[in-house]
Parts: structure tokens; C-alpha cells; sequence
């Protein structure tokens, strides 16, 4: 009976630390999966900082990349307008290239020209009534010495001749008077010329005695009627300075010569 309550006792004994060593075990295999839990959540806490910080940079990235693709849309775009200036360019470059070639024969064509049309000029003025010679013979003269001039373009040469003839157009819708001095019945004799245009050459002594008048056929000056004319080359002498107002003159005016 004895034997069987001490077996009892040790049968619980042996139960008891089972048990305690059951729940020790338990115990440990708890904290080892809390701790590998634990540790799988940090793990999972770190992966997705990772995560977050890869996405946020590839986020940067993304707009990096969408700015950039609008500047190169933009530089196409620049690149394109920059091509066709250059084709713009190129194409004024040959035409400028172009013009530069015919310059250079146009040059050597002007300068004859401008020769030929100074000495045309030189023959009209010589044919021509005799106002204002010594000007008109000293800018002719100007102009023809600038010929032999080296820093002289062609262009400005020929713009001085046209300069000359438009001089010689403008004294032909001119009324204008100066004084000279002319051979008067065998005397040295100041006068006041009046120039009429081309239409008359008129000249008339100071003291206003002799009036004479310029005669292209006999290319010399003849007197005229200074009881007929005084008056009226006196008037338009007058006229020509702007001391009277312009008014009809009766003038000594040649014949118009009939068309050949």
C-alpha cells in the first residue's frame, strides 16, 4: 500500500517536472519566435525605407526625365529654326558671292563709261552758251582728276559724274545772275549777266548803257537795242536776285532752229 502511494507520489513528481520542463520549453520557443518576429518586422520596416527611398528617387528620376525630354523637344525645335537661318544664310552667301563676280566685271565696264560720259560732258559744255564757264570747267575738272584715284570705289566715281550732269540739267531751269567780265567794243568791261535757262544768255554793263546778248551761231556776245531791252534784262536781273517779283520779260531769244 505504502509502495503504491510513493509510486503515486513519484508517477506526480515525475508528471510536475515534465510539466515544468514542458512549459520552460514553450516558454523558450515563444520568445524565439517573438524575437524572429520581431526581427522580420524590422526586416520589413528596413525593405520598405528601401523601398520608399527607391521609389521616391525613381519618382526624381521620373521628373528628371520629363524635364529634360521637353528640353530636347525644345532644342529640336531650336535646331530645326537654326537650320533653316543657315540655308538662309548659305543661300545669301552665294548670292552675295554672286554679286561680288559681277561687280568685279560691272567695274571694269563702269570705268570706260564714266571716261566716255566725262568727255561727252567736256564737249557740251564747250558747245553750250558760256554762263558760269569758269565753275562749270573747274567741277568737271575736279571730278576728272578723282579718276586716277585709288581710294576713290567706282561707285563713287560714276555717283560724281551724275552729280555733274544733274548740275547741268538744273542750270537749264535756271534763272540766276553773277557777275564777269567781258570784252565790250574792245574793252575789259564788269557786267551783270543774266542767265535765262538755255533759252538766253544776257549781259548788261554796270552804268547799264550796253546790253548785249549771247549769239551761239556767231559764238560771241552782240549788242542789242538798249533802248528795246535796258528795261527788261534790268527787271530780270532784279527777278534773278529776288528784289522783284517774277513777272513777263520781253527778251532777245533766238529763233527756234528746226528739228534735223
Amino acid at each position: 500500500m505504502k509502495t503504491k502511494r510513493f509510486m503515486a507520489v513519484a508517477l506526480t513528481t515525475a508528471l510536475s517536472a515534465g510539466a515544468l520542463y514542458g512549459s520552460v520549453a514553450t516558454a523558450d520557443t515563444l520568445d524565439n519566435v517573438l524575437t524572429v518576429g520581431q526581427q522580420k518586422t524590422s526586416a520589413a520596416q528596413a525593405s520598405q525605407k528601401r523601398i520608399d527611398k527607391i521609389a521616391e528617387e525613381t519618382t526624381s528620376l521620373l521628373q528628371d526625365f520629363k524635364v529634360v525630354n521637353k528640353e530636347i523637344d525644345g532644342l529640336r525645335v531650336y535646331n530645326r529654326q537654326l537650320e533653316k537661318q543657315l540655308a538662309n544664310q548659305l543661300s545669301v552667301i552665294k548670292d552675295l558671292e554672286e554679286s561680288i563676280d559681277n561687280v568685279t566685271v560691272i567695274e571694269r565696264q563702269i570705268q570706260p563709261l564714266i571716261l566716255r560720259m566725262l568727255d561727252g560732258l567736256e564737249q557740251f559744255i564747250e558747245l553750250d552758251a558760256p554762263f558760269m564757264l569758269e565753275e562749270r570747267l573747274a567741277n568737271l575738272e575736279g571730278v576728272k582728276r578723282n579718276m586716277d584715284r585709288s581710294d576713290i570705289t567706282a561707285a563713287e566715281k560714276f555717283r560724281q559724274v551724275l552729280e555733274l550732269y544733274n548740275f547741268e540739267a538744273e542750270y537749264g531751269r535756271k534763272l540766276s545772275s553773277y557777275g564777269d567780265t567781258l570784252n565790250v567794243n574792245g574793252q575789259e568791261r564788269e557786267v551783270n549777266v543774266l542767265q535765262i535757262g538755255r533759252i538766253a544768255l544776257l549781259a548788261q554793263t554796270k552804268d547799264s548803257k550796253i546790253t548785249m546778248a549771247y549769239d551761239k551761231e556767231q559764238k560771241g556776245w552782240v549788242e542789242v537795242d538798249a533802248g528795246e531791252y535796258r528795261r527788261a534784262v534790268l527787271q530780270g536781273l532784279k527777278i534773278a536776285k529776288q528784289q522783284a517779283t517774277q513777272d513777263i520779260m520781253n527778251m532777245p531769244i533766238p529763233a527756234p532752229e528746226a528739228a534735223q
